[in-house]
């Protein structure tokens, strides 16, 4: 099967930096640019560990565009304190040989689709003020991808940043309801957080097994998501950390990991009591669905292709970052 051609829309933290290793070194995706947000961190530092992501993976050929520094009309509320203050544990990597491209991320997220039409697949990591940015100014912007989808939200209301609200969403809520609203199910699928606590658990088991495999990228996938793992535990109550962006990567890769899903009509609470909540009209009376909502994964299948995937050599460049072998 020829390898998915995407663009990837991106506030790269520890679990963004995890889904770039799949797409870029899985064989299953030809990544033909990044493009970075204001999310987890802010854009500057999210630029930088997207292009250090890829030089792990080997790829630092691909082009990385910055993008919005804020959200639409709020304030930036980023999730270092997840995180850590780089995005990545904390863990003090060297500044990649690469530099980002000088085009905004708003203008390549137009332009790639309309010169080729229909062929690319847009996989949306972050807060989506790029996309509904970009949406603005061509309304029929979902129509020239081939699919869209977003790590985005919590259909269960369960939260990870609010009581009813995923991160993604509730840092850019009218960005997400801009996206919601331009949706239709057959071109858009959300992936959100519900799912990620569900099936792709890194337990203490896959943690270790992280680091047994030992290469490159499994000792850089492990580290980084060290601060993760210790938010998680303190506020999440899971065993172990959860690897969002990961499984919505691996869905857009394999869509044949996907054991649940509905089409839904969502929309979107902007106001601050419920800020970023997904509202899910399941009645009769509903108006039609405008998106296709995963509810659950085959997680056996999806930690397959994370641990082949880090197990695979690659052609990593002399000035890819060094990541120590212990903790």
């Amino acid at each position: 099967m020829p390898a998915l051609p995407l663009i990837i829309d991106t506030d790269t933290g520890s679990d963004d930096a995890v889904a770039l290793l799949l797409a870029a070194a899985s064989g299953l995706g030809d990544i033909r640019a990044v493009t970075t947000v204001a999310g987890n961190v802010p854009v500057a530092i999210g630029t930088r560990n997207a292009l250090i992501s890829l030089e792990i993976a080997g790829r630092s050929d691909i082009p990385v565009h910055p993008g919005c520094e804020r959200p639409m009309i709020r304030t930036l509320s980023s999730a270092q304190h997840v995180h850590g203050e780089d995005g990545m544990g904390d863990t003090g990597l060297p500044d990649p040989a690469k530099a980002p491209e000088p085009g905004h991320a708003i203008d390549a997220l137009l332009s790639y689709p309309r010169d080729h039409p229909g062929e690319l697949t847009l996989v949306t990591l972050a807060p989506l003020t790029n996309i509904a940015a970009a949406l603005l100014r061509d309304p029929a912007l979902f129509t020239r991808y081939r699919h869209v989808y977003c790590m985005a939200g919590a259909a269960d209301t369960r939260g990870n940043i609010s009581p009813t609200a995923e991160f993604n969403v509730w840092a850019d809520p009218e960005a997400a309801r801009i996206v919601a609203q331009a949706a239709t199910p057959d071109k858009v699928t959300w992936i959100g957080w519900d799912v990620s606590r569900k099936d792709a658990v890194m337990t203490p088991a896959d943690q270790q097994r992280l680091q047994q495999i030992g290469t490159p990228m499994a000792r850089f996938a492990h580290r980084i998501n060290r601060t993760v793992a210790d938010w998680v535990r303190d506020v999440t109550g899971l065993a172990g950390y959860d690897l969002p962006d990961p499984i919505a990567m691996a869905v857009a890769l394999n869509p044949g990991l996907i054991t649940e899903q509905e089409e839904a009509h969502v929309d979107i609470a902007v106001g601050d009591e419920a800020r970023g909540q997904m509202l899910i009209d399941r009645r009769v009376v509903a108006p039609a669905p405008n998106m296709t909502l995963v509810r659950r994964v085959d997680e056996a299948g999806f930690k397959k292709l994370l641990f082949d995937t880090v197990a695979a050599p690659v052609p990593v460049p002399a000035s890819a970052p060094t990541i120590p072998a212990t903790p």
